[in-house]
This record gives structure tokens, sequence and C-alpha cells, in this order.
């Protein structure tokens, strides 16, 4: 279980994504939120998912096949400022395109800067989550740069925000660091696939 992690390739539009039909996790969110970092920890791997001090850095759909199972799909981060306008909308349908034409994805995991509150993009895409009917968990990552009561405070916030979410099953909390988390989502995870 979780002994084997590859990366496969990265795609730029939708026709590029593999054709095997196996079952997908999605990562998605902001620019700069710790997906690959996420990944990274996740699976004990230090360079699994390349990991950069640039925001918006990832600008492809890039896919990690698991125990030759499921894939992580880790879609590109949006919002980054510093793109050009046309390029944050390119980003934006390509999104919006990757969960309207697959039809294998199991999760999406929405990730959200613990130490800020969700903003309108992060409304927007829980929206179109909701609007695709994909089952999501929001998780709130970079935890260990809180204090215990910002970390409570974080949740609060993000539940105010979306009131649909419910600490422990579709909000989570976690630290690339720390180790935050880990466990409860590798158990969400073997809940899928390995039972």
């Amino acid at each position: 279980m979780f002994e084997e992690q590859k990366f496969i390739k990265s795609a730029f539009s939708i026709k590029d994504i593999p054709k095997d039909n196996l079952h997908e996790i999605v990562l998605c969110g902001r620019s700069n939120v710790g997906k690959s970092s996420f990944i990274n920890s996740l699976f004990n791997k230090r360079d699994l998912a390349k990991t950069s001090s640039t925001p918006g850095k990832t600008r492809s759909i890039n896919f990690y096949l698991i125990d030759k199972k499921f894939y992580f799909v880790d879609l590109p981060g949006f919002g980054y400022a510093k793109t050009s306008k046309s390029e944050r909308e390119y980003w934006a349908k390509l999104i919006e395109e990757f969960f309207k034409e697959s039809k294998n994805i199991s999760l999406a995991f929405h990730f959200i800067d613990s130490r800020h509150k969700p903003t309108e993009l992060d409304i927007k895409l829980n929206s179109m989550l909701n609007f695709f009917d994909i089952p999501f968990v929001v998780v709130l990552s970079k935890v260990d740069k809180l204090k215990q009561s910002e970390t409570s405070h974080a949740k609060k916030s993000a539940m105010e925000i979306f009131p649909e979410l419910s600490f422990g099953d579709n909000l989570m909390l976690y630290s690339s660091t720390k180790n935050t988390g880990r466990k409860e989502i590798l158990q969400r995870l073997s809940k899928i696939f390995y039972q």
C-alpha cells in the first residue's frame, strides 16, 4: 500500500491526459499553497513533485501514478498575480475543462493556505467542484506556521465561508514539515482504493 509512486507526465491540454481510465485524486488550489510539498511529504519522497519558491510555477496538469492503481493529479495553481490575465484565464479554463471531461475523479483535495482566509478564487473553485458534483475535502495547509488559537480561527473561518464543511470529515489540517494530517489522509485514500 502506497509503495510505488511515479511521475507519469505533464499535460498542457485536455487531449494530452492519460487515456487509461484509472481513478484520480485531484489536487487543486491557489498558487503556492503547498500541493507539491504535500505530495512529497505524503509519500515520504523528497523530490517526487518539484517544489518551487516561485508561485505560479506549475503550468500543466501533472500526473503521478500510485501503486499502478490510481493517479494523483496536480492541477495548475491559479490566481498568481504576476502572470498575465490571458494566462490566468487559460489555466482557469484548463482546470474547468478537466473537471468537465474527466469521468474518473474519486476525490478532490482543495488546498487553502491556513494563514489566509479563503479568497474569491477559493469560493469559485468550491462552486466548480459542487457544480460538477465532485466529492472534495478542504485541506488547510501550512498549519505548522500557526499558533493553536490561529489554527482554531482558520478552521472556523473556512466553515463559515463553506457551511458544508465538517472538521475531520471534509475539512482537514496539513503540515508538510510536521506531517500533521498525513496519517488521516493516507487512511482516507486507503478506504477508497485498498478495501
